[in-house]
């Protein structure tokens, strides 16, 4: 039996997939199953069984060997696996003992805990924080780390913790039986070395500001080269065959940049998921902020350059629990998703929403935003009513990540002239639309939904020598769908209030926001 096909599964936060993929890049087979993202023991905490998400994994891939059974498409499908790869949601981390069984629960990246009073960062490095204005930004990185809440209030978890992991060198352990993980992973308040792209140097501050002995964390292979194999009592638990290559890949985000063909810096990819972000690949490393790095690429020795827009469409699900709850009531009698019929809103509003401008900072940032910012609308007038929110919502997004792009070519020198857009926001003719006439560019809709997943299989596809290289793997795997045009009279007008409002709204208001954290305590100072 010839071995012609990938599997590729991608834990994200809302489901885990098992996707098979030909070398074409054509979606064959696909089994999902629904994840609980995260209980919360306390507010503000964000945890996960780690067996829970390796249990789903189990069951995606069992229901995939069932579906395939029942239909005979593609035929033989598990004999012609030629090789595994997997990409998983980023920062979500678990510590586990020398059998590698989970000592708590995981910290999920939506995680909001933080860790007070830690020691600063000291020295040479303290001073040149200083100089440069820095010293809060990192003593915010302290802060988040989750290694560093353990390690203060968990210490006898800390002490017993044989490997730190990521929920990819997790399921990478429970699939092969050996603790190790791809480069292209490594995204969480860890001591990674992002320009080396390997663990950092014994005089980095990253040690200072995350300490932990070096040999908690494991060893690291690039994207494209292998992990191990599928080990017997992985392939009894998941069906996939014992023996069974696995191939390391990268983060989702990573994959879904390369999965949308972002192989050059000149080619801007919009993931409209729970974080809205733009990415570009580089092969130079560029911090577009200050100590905030470009992340690994699931290429190897390129970097995925990222603004994120942390809660990004996550505020969709915000305004459908907030202000939904006729389309929730209306998309359950009627079998759909009530994200269907909330795009009907966005028809019912005009391109602008009447004046009404929002700023999408849900969440506190590091540096621009920085750790004052909040969110904002303005302009309310007796004419607004839910659908005006509702756009201008999206219309805020597509602000902000106009608004990376434009930093993100200044601090490169390099002009964004194509724009795909993954994700689930992606689905929705009428975001691509206004996207589209934010940008004033045409943005291209992939011709799968499942980029995170074809980027991994791209990754598999070129470990395994079945394209030659990341080039070949791109041409032959990833396709444009849809192209949505500006229409000139929107962007015209989008343009209008993006550079006479939106773009001077964070610095008319940050002075308020100091104000009301100074008053409220919140969010509060490093």
């Amino acid at each position: 039996m010839t071995k012609d096909l990938l599997l590729a599964i991608d834990n994200g936060t809302q489901s885990v997939r098992a996707l098979v993929f030909d070398l074409q890049g054509n979606l064959l087979a696909k089994a999902r199953v629904p994840l609980t993202p995260y209980v919360s023991p306390q507010p503000g905490w964000a945890e996960q069984d780690p067996d829970y998400y390796w249990r789903s994994l189990c069951e995606a891939c069992q229901q995939l060997w069932r579906q395939s059974e029942a239909t005979g498409k593609p035929a033989r499908l598990k004999e012609r696996i030629a090789g595994i790869a997997l990409t998983t949601q980023r920062s979500t981390l678990i510590n586990v003992d020398r059998a590698g069984r989970p000592l708590r629960p995981a910290i999920v990246w939506l995680d909001q805990r933080r860790t007070y009073g830690l020691k600063p960062v000291g020295g040479l490095w303290g001073l040149a924080f200083r100089l440069v204005g820095m010293t809060e930004t990192v003593a915010y990185l302290q802060a988040e780390a989750e290694a560093n809440w353990i390690r203060t209030h968990q210490p006898d978890i800390w002490d017993a913790t044989y490997k730190y992991l990521l929920l990819s060198g997790y399921l990478t352990f429970k699939l092969t039986g050996r603790m190790v993980d791809s480069v292209g992973c490594q995204v969480a308040y860890v001591p990674f070395d992002y320009k080396k792209l390997s663990w950092a140097g014994p005089t980095d501050w990253k040690w200072q500001a995350v300490p932990m002995p070096k040999d908690k964390l494991v060893d690291l292979t690039p994207p494209g080269g292998q992990l191990g194999e599928i080990s017997p009592e992985a392939a009894e638990a998941t069906g996939i065959p014992a023996g069974t290559p696995m191939i390391a890949a990268a983060a989702d985000k990573a994959c879904e940049i390369i999965g949308a063909g972002g192989m050059e810096p000149h080619i801007g990819c919009l993931s409209y998921g729970t974080t809205a972000t733009i990415n570009t690949t580089h092969r130079r490393y560029v911090e577009v902020v200050p100590l905030i790095p470009p992340y690994p690429s699931a290429i190897p020795g390129a970097y995925s350059m990222e603004i994120q827009v942390y809660r990004g469409f996550w505020m969709v699900s915000w305004f459908k629990e907030q202000f939904g709850q006729a389309e929730q009531q209306l998309a359950a009698e009627q079998g759909v998703e009530p994200e269907i019929l909330l795009d009907e809103l966005i028809r019912q509003a005009p391109p602008g929403s009447m004046g009404l401008i929002l700023q999408p900072f849900w969440s506190p940032g590091l540096k621009e935003p920085g750790p004052e910012a909040k969110g904002a609308i303005l302009g309310f007038g007796d004419v607004h009513g839910r659908a005006h929110i509702y756009r201008a919502i999206l219309e805020g997004l597509a602000y902000a990540l106009r608004e990376g792009k434009e930093r993100t070519e200044k601090r490169t020198g390099v002009s964004i002239t194509e724009l795909r857009v993954s994700g689930g926001g992606s689905q929705s003719d009428e975001v691509m639309q206004l996207t589209a006439d934010v940008f004033n560019k045409p943005v291209a809709r992939m011709h799968i939904n499942e980029t995170s997943g074809l980027g991994a299989a791209m990754d598999a596809a070129v470990g395994l020598g079945m394209h030659p290289d990341f080039g070949a793997a791109v041409r032959e795997m990833t396709h444009i769908g849809r192209v949505f045009e500006p229409e000139a009279a929107n962007s015209e007008l989008y343009d209008a209030l993006y550079q006479r409002v939106y773009k001077r709204m964070y610095k008319q208001l940050r002075p308020l926001y100091e104000a009301i954290r100074d008053i409220t305590g919140y969010p509060p100072k490093m």
